[in-house]
């Protein structure tokens, strides 16, 4: 089990990033390791994520997070979840911050107790400015925000309505002089709206990882893996269609024109192997 400690700002450990902005937390306190001189990047967005919102939260956090970048968000269902869950796949670091005290009994959300653990096991860490026994208020999970905001080098907005609470988080990062990045969406969902108004306000409009190093001015190249060699007939014929994007099953077996059982199967060894994710509902993804 571990414990939770607590620093003040007087401490020598306590996130250099975070003593720049205007209101740093006199005091934090963590689960897990604080490490010094670490690049992060938050990821934030919205709970009413799409199947698109996943695939690039997914996408983004794991091939950044392989880069040597340290990965903040907050641990909400959604978008947030997605980017935590990407680092831990790999076992990479990644800092969730919270809008509550981080014993169990006022942790919140419950559902992501698991991928807590997982969080601080896989070397990353917890962070609160509630003391254990606080439980999360509509004025909480707002102020968190500036944190994890503060953390970071530049916050990326995956996804967010009109009132999302990402957006609150790209607001901090404004103020707080860091670079915003959004990833574009289609007009026509509502998912799209934050992210897009925020591309409108002067957020860099992103579609690849390699954007981002660049922006934060990171020389290290990302070395995508190349499933596709060596590969037999069926395997090489279904990456090279999710090489395009991520397609339902159905969309699979028709592109392809092999039989349903083979996709079926063939998908099946290839998401045990690493090479593909199963975004839920039977669409299938690249797993970069």
């Amino acid at each position: 089990m571990h414990k939770i400690k607590k620093i003040s700002t007087e401490h020598p450990f306590y996130p250099k990033e975070l003593l720049k902005i205007k209101n740093p937390p006199k005091e934090i306190y963590y689960k897990g390791t604080l490490m010094e001189n670490e690049i992060c990047l938050a990821i934030v967005g919205t709970r009413k994520w799409t199947t698109y919102g996943k695939q690039v939260a997914l996408e983004f956090a794991s091939v950044l997070s392989k880069a040597g970048i340290t990965i903040v968000s907050g641990l909400a269902p959604g978008i947030d979840t997605f980017a935590h869950l990407a680092c831990v796949e790999e076992n990479k670091r990644t800092i969730a911050v919270l809008g509550t005290g981080l014993d169990e009994k006022s942790f919140y959300p419950k559902e992501n107790l698991k991928l807590a653990k997982k969080i601080v096991e896989s070397g990353g860490c917890l962070i609160s400015e509630y003391p254990p026994g606080t439980y999360g208020t509509r004025f909480t999970f707002p102020q968190r925000n500036r944190i994890i905001s503060g953390l970071s080098k530049g916050v990326l907005v995956i996804e967010a309505g009109e009132k999302s609470g990402a957006l609150i988080t790209a607001e901090y990062a404004f103020s707080q002089k860091k670079k915003v990045f959004a990833i574009p969406g289609t007009i026509y969902s509502r998912t799209s709206k934050g992210t897009n108004f925020l591309i409108k306000k002067g957020a860099k409009l992103v579609d690849n990882p390699q954007e981002i190093l660049q922006e934060l001015n990171l020389s290290q190249k990302i070395e995508n893996k190349n499933f596709i060699d060596n590969r037999n007939f069926e395997e090489k014929t279904i990456l090279e269609i999710l090489n395009k994007g991520a397609f339902h099953i159905d969309e699979i077996i028709k592109k392809s024109k092999l039989d349903p059982s083979i996709v079926a199967k063939t998908l099946i060894t290839l998401e045990i192997e690493g090479a593909v994710r199963n975004l839920g509902g039977n669409i299938y993804s690249l797993r970069t």
